[in-house]
Order: structure tokens, then sequence, then C-alpha cells
């Protein structure tokens, strides 16, 4: 891949206007980020199979979430571009994952039928084997199940929460459900 000075002074500037957001929410930067981005971000998106209202709704948020966010962009790690559409992506599945949770007027109301004393205690005696099989795991993949099932983060809330790449809060969470199954069966 041949990088031009030009490319190279872009991402430069770039860089700059990121710093310039995370050190004075400098309007001016995020503009000039915003033009530039904003519609690659929709065409990404659309280009995924969004329809174009999401498409539109998704990068609002990822530019809401460049302006918030700028102090945990590290250029040692991706560059701006890539933590940008590295944003969209994320937000676009956590946006469907909350399309595809069901609206509390979906959800049965009223009153539930008495559950028997065999039921309950067998409720009770999972519940207990669950902590005591979470209370085995390593305190980093202990934290990430509470954070991500009680807590019910999405994995990027938990990675912008913690400053941990997505990729190792993933990880994590998959090796201590798998230490979970087998210390649960």
């Amino acid at each position: 891949m041949n990088v031009t000075v030009t490319d190279l002074s872009k991402r430069l500037e770039w860089v700059a206007q990121i710093e310039a957001i995370r050190d004075r929410q400098d309007k001016q930067a995020f503009a000039e980020l915003f033009r530039h981005f904003a519609p690659r971000v929709k065409a990404f998106l659309m280009k995924s199979g969004s329809t174009a209202d999401f498409a539109e709704e998704c990068t609002q948020d990822v530019m809401a979430t460049l302006w918030r966010k700028a102090h945990m962009f590290d250029g040692t790690k991706a560059s701006v571009s890539t933590w940008i559409f590295t944003i969209a992506r994320n937000r676009k599945i956590d946006m469907i994952r909350k399309d595809r949770r069901p609206e509390p007027e979906d959800l049965n109301w009223g009153p539930e039928t008495e559950s028997s004393a065999a039921e309950i205690m067998a409720i009770q005696q999972d519940s207990d084997e669950l902590a005591r099989a979470l209370s085995t795991l390593p305190d980093k993949q202990r934290k990430l199940i509470e954070r991500a099932y009680f807590g019910e983060l999405s994995h990027s809330e938990i990675a912008a929460e913690t400053g941990l790449p997505l990729g190792t809060i993933k990880s994590r969470i998959r090796l201590a459900l798998d230490r979970l199954r087998h210390a649960m069966t």
C-alpha cells in the first residue's frame, strides 16, 4: 500500500482534530470530522444492508460518540478512520440487538402462577451453584460477566467503560462462560 504525503498529512490532521475535541471541545474540529466521516459512515452502513433511516440514526450516534469519547482515541492502536468505523460497526450491532428486544407492552403482565416448593428449591440450588461457580472465576473474567449479565451492558459499553479492547472483552467473557458451563455440569 502506497501512502502519499497527502494521505499522511490528512491522517495527522484527523488526529489533531480528535485531540482538539478531546482537549478543548473544539466545535470546528468536530465539524470538519463530521463533514468528512458522516457521509462515509452512512454509506458504509447502507452497503452493509441498513436502511437509509437506520444508517442516518446510527451515523448520528457514531458522531455523537466521537464527540463524547474523543478521550478514548489512541493513535497507537488505530487510525482515526479505523476507530470511527469500528464505533459505527459496534453501534450498528447494538442498535440491532436493541430493536430485537421485546417492548414492555409485548411482555406478559399480570399475576404469575405460583411456583411449587420443588421449583423454588431447584431455582435456589441453581442460584447457589452459579454463585459458587462465579466465585471460582479469575477476577477479570468474573467482573466482565457481572457487567454483561447482571449489569446488562453490551460488550461495546463494557469496552468503553473499562478502556479494554472489544476483542479482549469478548474473549474473557467467552472463556468465563466456558468455565461456568463446565463448573455447573
